[in-house]
């Protein structure tokens, strides 16, 4: 993964803004939000408060950043820093903007700040850009012994598909009873997309290839026997990417923000109960749907002994795939129906729903027999401890939480179910007694996992033969695909600036995707933002019902 010393790669820019931040000031009288989350800090002989822990005040005015006592913060909702009631009637708290990465003059990390505070810092020169995607600047006249950090805390919600990776600020306040409440604010959202469905694909294309070259005019050999053994911990490539990936930003996050805990949702899922459809005790979990008999027998009874795409009776039956095996699908009986040999074969490796589009009377009759894929379930169950212990190697306490926990506190608070905002939600919350959640950012950086490129130095046809040679060099005139460039195209149908990762091309004629679609520029029109770090970022806002749901 690309990273960039404090030292290097740091020039002075200007932030990337939405249009609706443009007119938000820097400090803001009553706000709890700047620098330091409601700490201040006070100067040394100036009387000046400072969040993140700004003592000597340079190039700043004195002012009034923070209201003296402030409420609850969930009835106070921060809606003059950016931040904006909830539409959800019976959310109490905000939303409003994620918070920007401070380093220190040295490079280790201060408190977040706003938006707004960091554009200031830039505009007067006492700050530089880091990174752009997170964005994250460093002080040129601080540094973390001069500082006051009262840390963050990382909570993470992993998923099979996806994971969410919130940071978060807890404060103790007034409650509206006069006792100590517990007030969470969300600083910074991450939503990671995994790619472990494309790794187990290629790994099967693979397979196949190597299969086919041993096979094919060969004499036939039997097949090896299961006997190899794997190392304590193995996991699947596709598997242990989703470790990987999750521990590597949050491995990126305790570079930028003065992380002190991380908490992490540990489920685990009942597949037989899953299988079965209903919940199962005792000795149920002993009986399976083939207790007493086989597939086929099972398959006869379910389908009537008729075929499940064209009713055919009285004629040879297969068992057939309804979810092909080529696609993903398993051996499970859930999987399986009865077909005639015409429809098997017209059918073939084709997706249920693209064979039966004409005739969705009989798709939604034969999806309602079929019952949900434990593929998610299984995954989570594999790596829900390897997780945990590869978290616990990043040198901060780590708390694990039921799903049960994070359920109860979304309900409580009326968010809709995102992987972000499960993240929010994961950990101790004691909302009965006045605990309470209040603000989540509403932008959310989504990082897609898109890997370094391929090890193939050929790129092969269907049959797995070589079709043509790759370039043995990944950088063309001083790029790399992936890499976050800014191209200034200075004539033609795509004149104007464009901002995107780069697809790199040995002639010099790079692709690069932009909003409009991908365009061909020279790399003479493109200037470096930022190097791939294997990742392709993007955002979205979060939902502010609750009646989403939430796959993966």
């Amino acid at each position: 993964m690309t990273t960039f010393p404090a030292g290097e790669q740091s020039h002075p820019a200007v932030l990337p803004q939405r249009p609706a931040l443009a007119s938000v000031g820097a400090d803001t009288p009553g706000s709890r939000d700047e620098t330091a989350h409601g700490r201040p800090a006070t100067a040394r002989g100036t009387g000046r408060e400072h969040g993140r822990g700004e003592i000597d005040g340079r190039g700043t005015g004195a002012r009034r950043r923070h209201a003296k006592s402030a409420a609850t913060a969930a009835r106070a909702a921060e809606n003059r820093s950016g931040d904006a009631p909830a539409h959800h009637q019976s959310y109490t708290g905000g939303v409003g903007a994620g918070r920007a990465f401070v380093l220190a003059k040295d490079g280790r990390p201060l408190m977040p700040c706003h938006p707004a505070r960091a554009r200031e810092l830039l505009g007067k020169g006492r700050a530089v850009v880091v990174r752009q995607v997170p964005f994250v600047i460093r002080l040129k006249d601080r540094t973390l012994a001069d500082s006051d950090v009262g840390g963050v805390r990382l909570r993470i919600d992993p998923g099979s598909k996806g994971s969410g990776l919130v940071l978060t600020d807890e404060k103790t306040e007034a409650g509206r009873q006069g006792g100590a409440v517990t007030v969470r604010r969300g600083l910074f959202s991450i939503e990671l997309q995994h790619r472990g469905d494309q790794i187990h694909l290629c790994m099967r294309q693979r397979a196949g290839y190597r299969s086919r070259r041993r096979s094919a005019n060969c004499r036939y050999r039997a097949p090896r026997s299961r006997n190899r053994p794997t190392p304590a911990g193995w996991l699947p490539p596709s598997l242990r990417h989703r470790v990987d990936t999750t521990v590597s930003l949050a491995t990126r996050l305790l570079r930028y923000a003065p992380v002190t805990e991380i908490h992490v949702e540990r489920v685990a899922f009942d597949t037989h109960s899953l299988s079965i459809g209903r919940l199962l005790s005792g000795t149920e979990y002993k009986q399976s749907a083939l207790a007493g008999t086989n597939a086929r027998a099972w398959l006869r009874t379910e389908w009537n002994r008729a075929c499940a795409y064209c009713d055919a009776r009285g004629v040879p039956m297969n068992i057939e795939h309804l979810r092909p095996r080529s696609r993903g699908g398993s051996h499970r009986i859930a999987n399986l129906v009865l077909a005639c040999v015409p429809c098997n074969k017209a059918k073939g490796s084709t997706p249920v729903e693209v064979f039966l589009a004409e005739r969705p009377d009989r798709l939604a009759r034969i999806l309602g027999q079929a019952r949900t894929p434990l593929h998610d379930a299984a995954a989570m169950n594999a790596t829900r401890w390897r997780l945990t212990e590869a978290l616990g190697t990043l040198g901060r306490p780590v708390h694990a939480w039921s799903g049960g926990r994070t359920k109860d506190n979304r309900s409580a608070m009326g968010l809709a179910k995102t992987h972000t905002l499960d993240g929010l939600c994961v950990g101790g919350l004691n909302h009965e007694s006045g605990d309470s959640i209040a603000r989540y950012p509403e932008p959310v950086l989504v990082a897609k996992a898109t890997g370094r490129g391929s090890y193939a130095r050929t790129t092969p046809d269907r049959f797995g033969f070589p079709r043509l040679r790759r370039a043995r060099a990944k950088q063309h005139s001083g790029y790399v695909t992936g890499d976050l460039v800014r191209a200034t195209v200075p004539s033609g149908k795509w004149a104007g600036t464009w901002t995107g990762r780069v697809s790199v091309r040995a002639r010099g004629q790079h692709s690069l995707a932009t909003p409009r679609g991908r365009i061909d520029v020279s790399h003479r029109n493109l200037r470096l933002l930022q190097r791939g770090d294997g990742y392709g970022y993007g955002s979205r806002e979060e939902p502010s019902l609750s009646a989403s749901g939430k796959s993966g």
